[in-house]
């Protein structure tokens, strides 16, 4: 019956001028056609639409069928055969600005649980109407880029290169359909490398907001590290290949991007939409990209120093270590360390601290390393920073080694500083290697704003283990290293050395005595409850005694003994060094 009406309607209007069809005559028109694609006749519909005679009529409404016929094609129970070729006749028949409205609203429009099929099946739809545009092509990209974006956007990255493969969400295959889809435009901007005309700058313009909205989503998310002992890669890192590709086709140099993007100018740059900018996030991405994972890098010109290049990452990598997320953590880490290794030992200047992303840097790396759940995060951060201050000339090292042991409020970051400064003293002693600010008075100064007791008298010895042991050490060390070879300071570490170990003995005094009570009382305790257990093991379920026994404290019985066990030996190691560096110190140098 639906068929019949359609050829009715289509007769009556074959002899009428597309100027004098009505809104109703519209209406009708698309009522009969969508009870024919409901009632499964596509193929009659699609034989009418094809129809010489009838063109007028499809160009003047057939626009309207696109939200049904779409649908068809999403369904899993039939054919979309017909749907589909119906929709490719639409495409190239109808008029190109209502296509790109309602194509754009049904990508708007789309059913959260099915993104991945719905984007991929408009995507290629969307494509061949821009191609039809001769004028406003670039604006019209860009609009369908950006929708196209933001559904994508909304897609679960993928977390390993096994969720990549499932690829559940179907975030991959979208990445593939839309690097299929801006191929042609690519391509259309390739074939016109030595034209700078307004529109084709416009059409280049896009195509870079497209790859730096890509590196900023999905990328930065997505772990794009290579697998081991496979020639295979990721379908994301294989996307984020392409996109570096794209950005070199379209002649938008890298350095720019990366070093100079604040200080561009006009006449040599692609153009953006007015107040478009691209994110740091973006830029940071594209470090990595390039300077870990190499990609592009075959382009990038050589002529850049490595300590340049590190000062330009380090506003990346800034970025990437002050998220929470793990593959933000894990890029900013990969980073450091590829622009780190390029810089000579010992080379960094101290004026480079004052910069805000080298001063904040080791504060996050830091924060990593005492903070962050994720265990060989903590590990890697700790590598970074060992690095990092490898890297540092030695007024440098000196200024944060002071900086670090006022702000960090952590032993075992502490206990760092601490050994790093010993090994400085012992570095400087050899041939060609004098520094003079691990020499001297200037050694001095620094080791007494670091071997101290934070707490005085009350400080947490346990707690603080790390950092006393590495202080004690390095007392030792430089004693018998000045009782050999004076260098002039023996009585000032001397005096250092005795303010320390004077403190030290009095908490070791009121520690030993308070773990060495607790411990006798546990295991007085013990005996007792074994007592008492024998005695009641007739009169009284062991349920209960269990409950019993839960309620004296969280930690098992064994534990609380292993624990102030060592809190003794560790005491005991403590005092065997207090006493070798007071007997260092009795003797004179030669």
């Amino acid at each position: 019956m639906a068929v019949n009406q359609l050829e009715d309607v289509i007769q009556r209007w074959r002899t009428t001028d597309e100027k004098d069809f009505k809104l109703e005559d519209r209406e009708l028109f698309l009522n009969a056609s969508r009870i024919c694609i409901a009632q499964g006749d596509s193929a009659l519909l699609l034989d009418f639409i094809k129809e010489e005679f009838n063109q007028h009529i499809v160009r003047s409404m057939g626009s309207g069928l696109l939200p049904p016929l779409v649908n068809e094609v999403l369904r899993k129970d039939q054919s979309p055969v017909h749907s589909q070729a119906i929709l490719n006749q639409l495409i190239q028949i109808c008029d190109v600005k209502e296509l790109l409205d309602i194509l754009h609203q049904q990508v708007e429009d789309t059913d959260p649980d099915a993104i991945a099929d719905t984007i991929i099946v408009l995507m290629p739809l969307i494509q061949s109407v821009l191609l039809r545009m001769r004028e406003s092509k670039a604006s019209g990209l860009s609009c369908a880029l950006d929708c196209l974006q933001k559904q994508i956007s909304k897609l679960p990255v993928p977390y390993s290169q096994k969720q990549e493969q499932e690829d559940k969400y179907g975030l991959c295959r979208c990445c593939n359909a839309i690097l299929t889809f801006v191929q042609p435009f690519v391509q259309e901007v390739k074939n016109r490398e030595l034209k700078s005309n307004n529109q084709d700058m416009k059409l280049r313009a896009a195509l870079l907001k497209f790859c730096m909205e890509s590196l900023r989503e999905p990328l930065l998310q997505a772990q794009l590290e290579k697998e081991v002992n496979t020639t295979d890669n990721s379908p994301l890192l294989n996307f984020a290949t392409e996109i570096m590709t794209i950005i070199t086709v379209i002649q938008e140099p890298l350095p720019k991007l990366l070093f100079y993007h604040s200080s561009r100018g006009k006449e040599d740059t692609i153009v953006l939409e007015k107040g478009a900018c691209h994110p740091d996030e973006s830029r940071a991405c594209m470090a990595y990209l390039l300077f870990v994972q190499l990609i592009a890098m075959e382009v990038f010109p050589a002529v850049f120093s490595p300590v340049f290049v590190l000062q330009c990452n380090m506003e990346y990598i800034n970025l990437l270590l002050s998220r929470k997320d793990e593959s933000w953590i894990l890029k900013g880490l990969d980073l450091s360390v590829k622009s780190l290794e390029r810089v000579t030992d010992n080379s960094l200047p101290v004026e480079l601290l004052e910069l805000k992303p080298f001063h904040e840097v080791p504060q996050n790396l830091i924060k990593i390393m005492i903070d962050c759940p994720i265990q060989h995060l903590r590990g890697r951060s700790l590598v970074v920073f060992q690095l990092y201050m490898e890297k540092l000339n030695g007024e440098a090292k000196h200024k944060l080694f002071r900086r670090t042991m006022k702000t960090s409020h952590h032993a075992g970051v502490e206990s760092i500083i601490i050994k790093n400064i010993k090994n400085q003293a012992e570095l400087s002693r050899k041939s060609g290697n004098k520094d003079d600010w691990f020499e001297g008075t200037r050694l001095v100064t620094l080791l007494k704003d670091t071997i101290i007791l934070p707490q005085g008298h009350e400080t947490d010895l346990l707690h603080g283990m790390d950092r006393v042991m590495e202080s004690l050490n390095i007392l030792r060390y430089l004693l018998i290293r000045e009782r050999e070879i004076s260098t002039g300071i023996w009585t000032d570490l001397c005096h250092t050395a005795n303010s320390y170990t004077k403190i030290l003995r009095v908490c070791l005094s009121m520690s030993k005595s308070y773990y060495g009570t607790e411990l006798q009382k546990l295991r007085e305790d013990k005996k007792i409850k074994a007592k008492e257990f024998k005695e009641a093991s007739g009169k009284r379920s062991v349920q209960n005694m269990i409950v019993k026994t839960e309620t004296l404290g969280s930690m098992p019985r064994e534990a609380q003994d292993k624990v102030l066990q060592c809190a003794l030996v560790t005491y005991d190691l403590m005092e065997s060094l207090v006493v070798h560096i007071e007997g260092i110190i009795e003797q004179s140098p030669k």
